[in-house]
């Protein structure tokens, strides 16, 4: 008992014409997408700081950076100088001009 011969197989037609769908609406929503949008460039553009905003900005960390290292170090010798035993009282002028004794 033959069986009688198929016109054709639909069900492989069917599936390229479904992959050939999505892929054509993939596309078509890409397309879509990818318009310059003036608007949302003109935003971004809006919203970076300025460079002469920047360098200000680096010019003052900088210098609060140096302020604070300055002043670090100033208390630094000022705990050193308090520490550090007296020498002695000063010499009066008379003393500090009599160099023959040397």
């Amino acid at each position: 008992m033959d069986r009688p011969a198929k016109p054709g197989y639909r069900g492989l037609k069917n599936v390229k014409r479904l992959a050939f769908l999505i892929g054509g609406a993939a596309a078509l929503a890409l397309s879509a997408c990818s318009g310059s949008n003036q608007d949302a460039v003109n935003n971004a553009e809006i919203n970076q700081p300025a460079a002469e905003d920047l360098n200000a900005l680096a010019n003052e960390a900088a210098t609060n950076a140096e302020d604070a290292a300055l002043g670090n170090q100033q208390q630094e010798l000022n705990e050193e100088n308090a520490a550090a035993p007296d020498n002695g009282p000063n010499p009066s002028e008379a003393e500090e001009q009599n160099v023959s004794g040397m």
